[in-house]
């Protein structure tokens, strides 16, 4: 009977090693592949990085080179606003109104359009020899107005709208939001009238430049 405690007790540890043995060689083998995912993990996390700044470097050399090459075009838009349509000797000392049309070429990013009627404007020379211009579109619905000579007015025959020499409104209930549109003129070479040429949005009482 005395034998018996001993033998018991050598084959419970071989069965617990075997039992062990099992069970951690298991567990080993997960952790292994743990451990062989998490670098995978961090490499493409960095590579990404990596070339996500790459990207934000390259966009910031690529900007300001896009920029250099746009500008002459935007500066060249930019001059290509200015129409000459006269010279100051065309225009009758006293003051009264003359209708010319505008033709100017037109461009964008790509094409360049041949001269072209774009518009009309009336031009008067004041005593002191400056020269005022208005686009001959009526506010109200971009109808022509018609200068009358023998009544010192514009008439718009689409609605009856008229207006003063100084193109504020005339008649009280004229339909217009605003007064006649007035253009930024540049006297060139002392006598070549050249007119900053737009056109402007239709009935809204705020003078609104049309791209």
């Amino acid at each position: 009977m005395e034998l018996e405690g001993p033998m018991k007790e050598e084959s419970n540890p071989t069965s617990n090693e075997a039992s062990g043995d099992a069970g951690g060689g298991g567990g080993f083998s997960e952790g292994a592949e743990t451990v062989r995912e998490h670098p995978t993990r961090r490499a493409f996390f960095k590579k990404a990085l990596t070339m996500l700044l790459g990207a934000v470097a390259a966009l910031g050399a690529i900007i300001p080179a896009v920029m250099v090459l746009i500008d002459p075009l935007r500066r060249r838009q930019k001059d290509t606003n200015f129409v000459r349509i006269t010279t100051r000797e065309t225009l009758p000392e006293n003051g009264e109104p003359r209708k010319f049309t505008v033709i100017k070429d037109s461009t964008d990013a790509w094409n360049r359009y041949p001269q072209k009627p774009v518009g009309a404007v009336y031009l008067r020379r004041s005593a002191d020899k400056s020269v005022e211009a208005f686009n001959a579109n009526c506010p109200h619905a971009n109808c022509f107005v018609a200068y009358r000579s023998g009544e010192n007015f514009y008439r718009c025959p689409c609605h009856n709208s008229s207006f003063t020499l100084d193109g504020s409104i005339r008649n009280a209930d004229s339909p217009s939001p605003r007064g006649l549109d007035s253009l930024e003129v540049e006297i060139r070479n002392q006598n070549e009238v050249w007119v900053k040429f737009q056109n402007f949005r239709a009935g809204t009482p705020k003078k609104i430049p049309l791209s």
